[in-house]
């Protein structure tokens, strides 16, 4: 008898196993009926990332001017007046004082009577210009009296900028006691005036030569060696100094200082059988502002075609200034000549550079530069990179100048 088996193919058996189990029946297939998951995160990932970029490129965005300024090399040989603090070429006067001392055998000692002297500077704040007579007294705040010996005018001026004039002092009376150091000086002669008030002094140095009784002597010779040695060791320092006096904006011109020593007196060394040689050194330099200087110099160079435009002098170190004298503090002018070669730089001023390339494509902005003489070179950044033009606003715009 034939069986269901021999009735159902072998090719349609193995059909009909795998739809049944175990249980002979047939097994449910989940996974065909249910729909695909719609892929959130991935799309999630994608617009964060698209957001990061577009906000990186307004985050660096960017409308700048990056500009290297003009600069040139012009030979000097001119002649120049400047004024004390005023006109095109203005100048200004700065000090410095150090003293040197070193220690050296006695060689006996001897009897002195003298008295101590220095320089003072006597100011006046009245509009009209004031005389002092010969022996006009001056007095410290402790009451040493010391005396003009010769008749000077104080020129007029106010209470910002008084009158000034310089003038030598002595001690009314010897000995050591009035070698004071710098000071301020009333005059007795004006109290109860107006000008008690309105005439004072000062001093910016140590009154010295006052001396009474015994005092050390040294060999002249070896004296004069250790004077020598005490000037060489201030020479560098005098100059350290007044370098470190020079404002911001201003400029020294290598020959515009001059140095002079003043020999103080000897006096005992702490150390038994030594002798103390003192050396006073000051140093006046005139100084200018850069600025106005640079354009003086510009203007004295013919065939540059200067026009005026802000400049700066970039070094010194080529130029020699040469004067018949050094104005004190009661020079109102200065007389000078200028030899070798200024290097001068433009001075950019931002503000006009972003007012000049202000909604202009980059093209347009690169053919506006070419107008301006203070620009040797410009690169211009425009960002994103779809950008064309600058904007409307200058202060949107950043201007950068090297070495400014």
């Amino acid at each position: 008898m034939r069986t269901l088996n021999d009735i159902i193919p072998p090719s349609r058996r193995k059909e009909t196993g795998s739809l049944t189990n175990s249980y002979g029946r047939e097994p449910l297939n989940l996974s065909a009926d249910k729909p695909p998951k719609f892929p959130y995160m991935t799309l999630g990932i994608v617009a964060l990332v698209v957001a990061v970029s577009i906000g990186a490129l307004f985050y660096f965005s960017a409308a700048k001017v990056e500009v290297i300024p003009a600069t040139v090399s012009a030979a000097v040989q001119s002649s120049f007046t400047a004024n004390k603090s005023s006109g095109s070429l203005p100048f200004e006067i700065i000090t410095a004082q150090k003293i040197a001392s070193q220690g050296v055998k006695s060689g006996g000692s001897k009897t002195v009577n003298s008295s101590a002297s220095g320089t003072i500077t006597v100011y006046n704040m009245q509009a009209r210009a004031q005389k002092l007579i010969a022996s006009t007294r001056f007095a410290t705040s402790a009451g040493l009296i010391f005396r003009i010996r010769s008749a000077i005018t104080i020129p007029g001026g106010t209470a910002a900028k008084p009158g000034s004039v310089t003038a030598k002092v002595y001690a009314d009376k010897t000995g050591s006691s009035y070698n004071v150091g710098p000071t301020s000086f009333s005059i007795p002669g004006f109290a109860g005036t107006p000008q008690e008030t309105m005439v004072y002094a000062r001093s910016t140095s140590a009154m010295a030569g006052g001396a009474s009784g015994s005092v050390p002597i040294v060999d002249s010779a070896i004296e004069e060696q250790a004077r020598s040695a005490l000037k060489a060791a201030l020479a560098p320092d005098l100059l350290e100094s007044i370098k470190t006096q020079i404002p911001s904006g201003y400029v020294l011109v290598p020959g515009a200082i001059t140095t002079t020593y003043e020999s103080m007196d000897s006096s005992p060394s702490s150390a038994t059988g030594m002798v103390e040689i003192k050396e006073q050194g000051t140093i006046t330099a005139i100084i200018f502002p850069n600025s106005e200087f640079a354009k003086g110099i510009a203007y004295s160079v013919a065939g540059l075609g200067y026009q005026g435009e802000p400049l700066m002098l970039s070094s010194a170190d080529n130029l020699l200034l040469a004067s018949s004298n050094i104005p004190d503090a009661n020079d109102e002018t200065f007389s000078f000549t200028l030899a070798g070669t200024a290097e001068l730089i433009y001075t950019v001023d931002k503000n006009r550079i972003s007012a000049a390339v202000a909604g202009k494509t980059r093209s347009a902005a690169e053919v506006a530069l070419t107008n301006y003489p203070e620009v040797k070179r410009a690169a211009i950044i425009l960002r994103p990179f779809w950008r064309k033009t600058f904007p409307q606003d200058p202060s949107s715009i950043s201007v950068t100048v090297a070495g400014q």
